[in-house]
């Protein structure tokens, strides 16, 4: 992912140089960011996965790790999860407009409309004595 994110910033230095319109920098810079930020979702869940289920810590060496490197359930994974896929959504959400040849149509608000109904059941699923979540 990190290898294709520097072809599409490559490619955006060369649509500098070429002289492109900006549409077609930002798209690439876009791609590049979405990317990158898949890489560190795979990253950051290979590392949630290894250090709450597969290694078994000390508990001093544990309380050293990040807090989101200490799962204590499978549905603190997946309430990860669903968070970062919201926040990849967006990118990509974004993305895509970036790269809108002329006119958004109202088909363009489906992926932000589903963004918002995932968010609202991310937040009533989520547990009232949660010290992960901030009112």
């Amino acid at each position: 992912m990190f290898w294709h994110a520097g072809t599409e910033l490559a490619g955006a230095v060369r649509s500098l140089i070429v002289h492109d319109d900006g549409k077609g920098v930002a798209a690439h810079v876009m791609h590049a960011t979405d990317a990158i930020l898949f890489g560190i979702v795979l990253i950051v869940f290979a590392y949630a996965i290894t250090f709450g289920f597969v290694i078994d810590l000390p508990l001093e060496a544990r309380q050293r790790l990040p807090a989101w490197m200490r799962l204590e359930s499978v549905s603190q994974l997946k309430q990860s999860l669903v968070e970062i896929i919201l926040v990849y959504m967006v990118v990509d959400v974004a993305t895509d407009w970036a790269q809108a040849e002329g006119g958004l149509t109202w088909s363009s608000l489906i992926k932000p409309g589903t963004i918002v109904l995932i968010a609202g059941a991310l937040r009533l699923l989520s547990r009232p004595g949660d010290s992960t979540r901030s009112s």
